[in-house]
């Protein structure tokens, strides 16, 4: 440990105990709870964490509190954001289920994917809309969930089709220009945009080949007899609502939006108030039936009730019932909680000096490039599990390694595509992350269910390393007079 103004720095050991004491509570919660687990007991693992993390800097190492409140409130500022669009998604979920968008989109999906390469399909449209849109939020929260009803009628398990969603969406928000998280990267590590882009590629491709083989190798190998199901899908969806090609214009729409680039938030308002007057129009009966009335009552209630709260539409089938019940904005409160307990937890560590004391141990002995980028790798992913928020993550991986790049002769942008593959990745895999709690809630499927079909995710932090063992295109920045121009050097 280290004296400072500020008090003393707890030593990593000690750093560590808090964390650790997170993973046994939020293992038995998990155990115990099951899909339960984030009605309150993860929430509440974190609470306990945090109170663990703060006695021990406080009462041990006498770090003052306006020290621990500052870092806290900052991670809290810095998810307000996040929040308003994880509220926003909500509504969507809702207007877009009852409105009959996403039916539509599920009729339609059956009509024109076949099941022999419905997991590739669906990993590649998510990545193209990813792309153009540069969020993998709203690409899950909208087509994704379409395939997630397709892949259902199809016979694909949840788990599967969630894995590809993902790995579409987190590839296509990656490489996009428009990704706020590709922009974070660039800016923090000093990378210009479109350098850190095609850097990204070297790594970035062939991860996502990788896992496109794996789904198309399942899709073909999946049992075409369960597609049988997609006729009784389309004859359950065109009985229960009005299924036509009007409704996709709202989808449509909505892309132009994220095109023109208008801010995500009032991109997301606007996609929840047209769904809103679509399902009025499209579907008057059904908004009269959830707002238990008719004429303007009811179809006022109907309206908000389906932005806000819990509907559901009896189909007359068993495995489609709950694929088009929705929870609205209420649904989306327990994940905005947990956040706000992370987040606390996140500013805790950092403002005690607990999250950097244990990343310097993991720089310590760092020389050469093969060892810099896996211990970049390993913060990356070790930030995300302990900050709660893949945005935090990025800007504390890049910090704390920016001038050690420069010390060793690297160039910025190596920096910036290691933290790329790994603290945007995997945040999605953490069920206590924001991204994580955000895409189970969205989809439905628990993070650790989906965690092991999500390929792309998994492989981009191991490719990362892998390439850097090679050496491929991993340049040192020249010496002498001519440093200042960052002329590269091959190794």
């Amino acid at each position: 440990m280290k004296d400072s103004p500020h008090g003393r720095t707890p030593g990593w050991k000690v750093s560590l105990l808090p964390f650790l004491l997170l993973v046994i509570l939020l293992f038995l919660v998990i155990k115990h709870f099951g899909s339960g687990a984030l009605d309150g007991g993860s929430q509440v693992a974190l609470l306990i964490s945090t109170g663990v993390a703060l006695a021990i800097s406080m009462l041990v190492y006498h770090t003052p509190w306006e020290q621990i409140e500052t870092a806290m409130a900052e991670n809290i500022r810095s998810i307000g954001t996040a929040v308003v669009i994880l509220l926003l998604i909500g509504a969507i979920s809702g207007s877009w289920m009852v409105s009959g968008i996403v039916p539509t989109l599920i009729c339609y999906g059956l009509k024109i994917l076949s099941p022999k390469v419905f997991l590739l399909a669906v990993c590649l449209i998510c990545a193209l809309v990813s792309v153009v849109t540069g969020s993998s939020w709203t690409t899950i929260a909208t087509i994704g969930v379409a395939f997630l009803g397709i892949g259902a009628a199809m016979g694909f398990s949840a788990p599967w089709t969630a894995g590809a969603i993902i790995s579409g969406a987190y590839f296509g928000d990656k490489i996009s220009p428009l990704s706020d998280t590709t922009v974070l990267a660039s800016s923090v590590s000093g990378t210009p945009l479109f350098s850190h882009i095609r850097y990204m590629m070297v790594t970035t491709v062939p991860s996502f080949v990788i896992a496109s083989v794996v789904f198309l190798v399942a899709s073909i190998l999946h049992d075409p007899g369960d597609a049988l199901r997609a006729g009784e899908f389309s004859d359950a969806l065109h009985a229960s609502f009005r299924i036509s090609p009007w409704l996709l214009l709202v989808p449509v729409a909505t892309g132009i939006l994220i095109y023109k680039r208008v801010p995500a938030i009032i991109t997301l308002m606007l996609a929840a108030l047209m769904a809103g007057i679509a399902a009025l129009v499209a579907q008057p009966d059904i908004i009269a039936s959830i707002g238990g009335g008719n004429g303007f009552a009811g179809g006022f209630r109907g309206l908000f009730i389906t932005w806000y709260g819990d509907t559901a539409v009896e189909t007359g089938n068993a495995v489609l019932d709950p694929l088009v019940s929705t929870r609205g904005v209420n649904g989306m409160l327990s994940t905005v909680f947990l956040i706000f307990c992370a987040a606390a937890f996140g500013g805790a560590m950092t403002g005690a000096g607990m999250i950097q004391s244990i990343t310097q141990v993991l720089t310590r002995r760092v020389s050469g490039r093969t060892p810099l980028v896996a211990s970049t790798v390993a913060t990356g992913v070790f930030a995300d599990m302990v900050t709660g928020d893949q945005y935090l993550s990025i800007i504390l991986t890049c910090n704390l390694y920016k001038d050690l790049y420069k010390e060793k002769g690297f160039e910025s942008r190596l920096l910036s595509r290691s933290t790329e593959d790994s603290a945007t990745v995997t945040s999605v895999l953490i069920p206590w992350n924001s991204c994580g709690m955000t895409q189970a809630t969205v989809l439905k499927v628990p993070t650790l269910e989906y965690l092991p079909y999500c390929f792309f995710n998994l492989i981009s932090p191991l490719m990362s390393i892998l390439v850097a063992a090679t050496g491929y295109r991993i340049y040192r920045l020249a010496k002498g007079p001519s440093a200042s121009s960052e002329r590269p050097e091959h190794l």
